[in-house]
């Protein structure tokens, strides 16, 4: 069965650091383009960025985090990871890891809150 495994939240001060990883299997990992998508208390769920399936591993930021967030991946372990330096308050929300599938389209657009799966969601504070 598909599963994407979360893990590396946790409550920091602001202006600091986490790393979030995402550990998938179940599916063709390297044809998959990556997301983490967010949802803090009484907001919307929010894409905060995505790697795409090619081999240039191509990336994609929300405005809100572009500068301070980096993602990653490394195919050999079917896991992407999320870098979140200069932590801000509103950062808080839970972080989820996605996939789409880009098997037939590598450039089928992977910067969207909707995805083909999803799974389980790692908690970040963020104290101001």
């Amino acid at each position: 069965d598909v599963q994407l495994q979360a893990s590396g939240g946790g409550l920091v001060q602001a202006g600091g650091s986490l790393r979030l990883s995402c550990v998938a299997s179940g599916f063709r990992f390297s044809s998959f383009a990556m997301s983490w998508v967010r949802q803090a208390p009484g907001k919307e769920r929010e894409w905060v960025s995505c790697i795409n399936s090619g081999n240039d591993g191509s990336s994609d930021y929300a405005d809100s985090v572009k500068g301070r967030f980096a993602i990653s991946k490394d195919n050999s372990k079917s896991t992407v990871y999320l870098q979140m330096d200069n932590l801000e308050s509103e950062d808080t929300a839970v972080y989820y890891c996605a996939a789409r599938d880009q098997t037939w389209n590598p450039r089928r657009l992977c910067s969207t809150t909707e995805q083909d799966y999803w799974g389980n969601g790692t908690q970040v504070t963020v104290s101001s």
